[in-house]
């Protein structure tokens, strides 16, 4: 971890944060301030940046690289909510509101850097600014709706409408998501997927 500014790309770093949708429209004074509270962090593969059931939370905005949020029931299996990359956010916002454990974790699918900071602080920044905050929470509202559509479409759509779907929405990532990963969040098998790219299905 390193401050941003002690940190030797920190000029990228700071392009990189104005460019975030949440950040976007704050001016200089405002980044001036919220900087010092922030830390870089790069995290290899597989790397948990938050775990399910814990009550210290982090607000995370994505640098570079590939993050997905996931639910484990007590037997072990995983389902992905949901991936998000460069310029996007994470955070468990809701639960922290509601004064509940994560529902989820926050895995890295590929090599990821972040700037983080700890929630309440962010809240207590965004509280100062009520145009930040609005726009942020309308960015979480956003999420859990797409999260919610994504959940519907496991039910309805079947394995190519899932497949069709996911490249709709998300163009961007259907490139840069390992095929297991992909498969994984579309309820479908490795196999499956590939099966279907072979006979011309997606």
């Amino acid at each position: 971890m390193s401050s941003i500014s002690n940190h030797q790309e920190r000029n990228v770093i700071r392009v990189q944060l104005k460019q975030n949708l949440v950040l976007k429209d704050m001016n200089e004074s405002q980044f001036l301030e919220l900087e010092p509270h922030l830390v870089v962090v790069d995290c290899p593969k597989g790397e948990f940046l938050l775990h399910q059931g814990v009550h210290s939370m982090e607000q995370y905005f994505i640098l570079d690289g590939i993050l997905k949020r996931v639910v484990t029931t007590q037997q072990a299996k995983e389902m992905i909510l949901r991936f998000a990359d460069e310029r996007d956010i994470e955070t468990s916002y809701a639960a922290w509101r509601l004064k509940t454990p994560t529902p989820y974790s926050i895995v890295s699918v590929t090599k990821v850097r972040v700037a983080k900071m700890a929630l309440p602080r962010w809240v207590a920044f965004m509280d100062k600014y009520p145009a930040i905050k609005l726009a942020f929470e309308y960015e979480v509202m956003r999420l859990m709706s797409e999260i919610m559509a994504h959940t519907i479409t496991l039910h309805l759509l079947d394995a190519p409408g899932r497949v069709h779907r996911f490249l709709r929405k998300h163009p961007e990532l259907s490139d840069r998501i390992p095929k297991k990963e992909l498969a994984a969040y579309l309820n479908l098998s490795a196999e499956t997927l590939s099966r279907l790219k072979h006979q011309g299905k997606i």
